[in-house]
């Protein structure tokens, strides 16, 4: 008779673990599924339009495609400049930036570009690309005290910048 009743509270210790782990799974799936999805946006910003996909893969697909299809010719939004990202570690939602040419090595910035109410005081990683050293601004219009240059792929651009970025300076 013991072994009876040791052998139904092992089934039922499996039953409910089995039904605990089914809970878990389903409450952890729905948990996933009412988080909005990450945007990974591609902006020309010469013309000022931005594109944005489910996928940072689909938006760098886009972004080459613009700077390869050209050829050797640079037109408005033939380069891409530099990608920003909400999360350290290049993670989170990103934009990716292009203009019209390489940044020239000369000490001043060339391009600029003052964020929409969308990415402002978001950005925690940087990417520069183009040549281009990247520094940030906690204003619009290249205002305030300005951090950089971010000249090589930056995971985490620090407590100055953090959420505080308004506009970007491309030198």
């Amino acid at each position: 008779m013991a072994i009876r009743i040791m052998h139904r509270n092992r089934l039922t210790g499996v039953a409910l673990a089995v039904t605990t782990g089914l809970f878990c799974t389903v409450s952890a799936q729905s948990a996933g599924a009412d988080e909005p999805a990450a945007r990974h946006c591609v902006l020309d910003a010469s013309t000022g339009k931005q594109r944005c996909f489910d996928t940072f893969t689909a938006a760098m697909d886009l972004a080459k495609a613009r700077t390869t299809a050209k050829g050797d010719t640079a037109a408005a939004g033939d380069v891409i400049q530099g990608t920003f990202f909400t999360d350290p570690g290049f993670s989170g939602d990103s934009l990716t930036i292009s203009g019209p040419s390489l940044c020239e090595k000369d000490g001043w910035v060339n391009w600029q570009y003052d964020l929409g109410d969308d990415w402002k005081n978001r950005i925690s990683s940087v990417q520069p690309w183009g040549n281009c050293a990247i520094w940030l601004y906690p204003e619009p219009g290249l205002g305030g005290d300005r951090d950089g240059p971010f000249d090589e792929n930056t995971a985490d651009v620090g407590q100055m910048m953090n959420d505080r970025t308004q506009s970007i300076g491309f030198s």
